[in-house]
């Protein structure tokens, strides 16, 4: 009996992506088997971490590295590291920054929710964020204008969330903060090449274990010996709660091992069978219009775009989308990644399905469909109650 139902959890299917909200990724077995083994066994922290700064090092062609709660506790001590270098008292006093060099620049494009705030995470160390240039566009001259004496760090957001135009790209972004003396902190969440941000030059480089990687839930810090080492001493300050156990440093040593020989194209070329089997089929459904687009920060991996024409469907992109999620009680939930669902399209992302999966998310978005064609009234509804509906049922939380 598969251990959701035994916990009275729904089976979902996800073609969203490595989302924390539907528990990020699936473990590989060598991860499960290196935290099976690591689990009973007493070890001495700052030795295990000293082996996954070996490990890291070589992963991110970085001087260093260390294993943290989640790349969101990353962004918050490596601030931190900034601010407080490995000096112990002022480490011990964050969050006050009475005369420290406490401002962060951050292009105002790159201020996204992931879940929550990126500029909380800055704000949790102390930190206050000072925003580059417009939500659309920022320019080289407006970073270097922030930056002042008070400057500590510049960070810079990798996410498909953020703006994809109109914002200062990496490279002229740390040549601008380097010409000023300021580190560079990336978030780098999920992204697949864990070589690019050093090589550019960044100070620090941010990755999620548990997402691309598929290891345990945990962050990875990567960068120069001397701002990893003030990130690690932050355990010793803010970062007490947002430790991570010995089974996180362990499935991280185990997750970049595992991703190191995989056989990348192999799970590429799988993916895109499943991506033309759906794009073939949906796009003979009334109102339908299906493409495979790539990433938007180029990691290398497509998903199929599905458009949906509220007048043709009979349902709108968002309609269809909660209808999938939450289906009559004898068929699976598909959770789609509907970010965008407001401009009529939602996502179908195949990097986390099982075997056999990819027919039954087909089979489920083809009934949904012909459900509408065949329902007396057209299925959508406005777009606005929708996020008060979501807000509604979390409130409710644990009931």
């Amino acid at each position: 009996m598969d251990i959701r139902s035994r916990l009275g959890l729904r089976p979902v299917i996800n073609v969203s992506g490595t989302m924390t909200g539907l528990g990020a990724s699936s473990v590989g077995a060598a991860v499960i088997d290196t935290v099976a083994e690591i689990l009973p066994q007493f070890v001495e922290i700052d030795d295990l971490q000293r082996k996954a700064s070996a490990v890291i090092a070589q992963a991110c062609g970085s001087e260093s590295g260390y294993v943290t709660a989640s790349c969101s506790a990353a962004i918050t001590l490596g601030i931190a590291a900034a601010m407080t270098g490995d000096d112990l008292g002022l480490i011990e006093r964050l969050p006050d920054t009475t005369g420290m060099r406490d401002e962060v620049v951050v292009q105002t494009g790159h201020l996204v929710n992931y879940g929550a705030p990126v500029d909380q995470a800055v704000r949790l160390s102390g930190a206050r964020v000072v925003q580059v240039g417009a939500a659309t566009e920022a320019h080289e001259y407006q970073l270097a204008s922030a930056i002042n004496e008070r400057t500590a760090a510049a960070l810079y957001v990798v996410s498909h969330h953020t703006v994809q135009y109109g914002m200062i790209p990496l490279e002229a972004f740390i040549e601008v903060a380097h010409a000023k003396g300021v580190p560079v902190i990336v978030d780098a969440a999920s992204e697949y090449d864990l070589t690019r941000f050093i090589a550019a030059g960044a100070d620090l480089a941010l990755y999620s274990a548990h997402k691309f990687l598929g290891g345990l839930t945990a962050g990875i810090v990567a960068g120069s010996k001397a701002l990893v080492r003030a990130a690690y001493f932050q355990n010793g300050g803010i970062g007490r709660g947002m430790k991570v156990g010995k089974e996180g440093i362990a499935g991280v040593i185990a997750a970049l091992e595992q991703w190191r020989t995989r056989d990348h194209e192999a799970v590429r070329a799988k993916e895109r069978g499943y991506l033309t089997l759906w794009r073939e089929t949906l796009n003979r459904q009334a109102g339908v219009w299906a493409e495979i687009e790539a990433d938007p920060t180029h990691n290398p991996l497509d998903r199929l775009k599905v458009h949906v024409d509220p007048k043709l469907a009979r349902t709108s992109a968002w309609d269809l989308a909660d209808a999938l999620a939450n289906p009559p009680r004898d068929e699976a939930p598909v959770i789609v990644r509907d970010h965008e669902a407001e401009l009529h399209f939602f996502y179908l992302d195949p990097c986390n399905l099982h075997a056999g999966e990819a027919p039954v998310v087909l089979a489920r978005i083809v009934s949904e469909l012909e459900r509408a064609q065949a329902a007396p009234e057209p299925v959508v509804t406005p777009f606005h109650r929708r996020g008060a509906r979501r807000l509604a049922a979390r409130r409710t939380w644990p009931d």
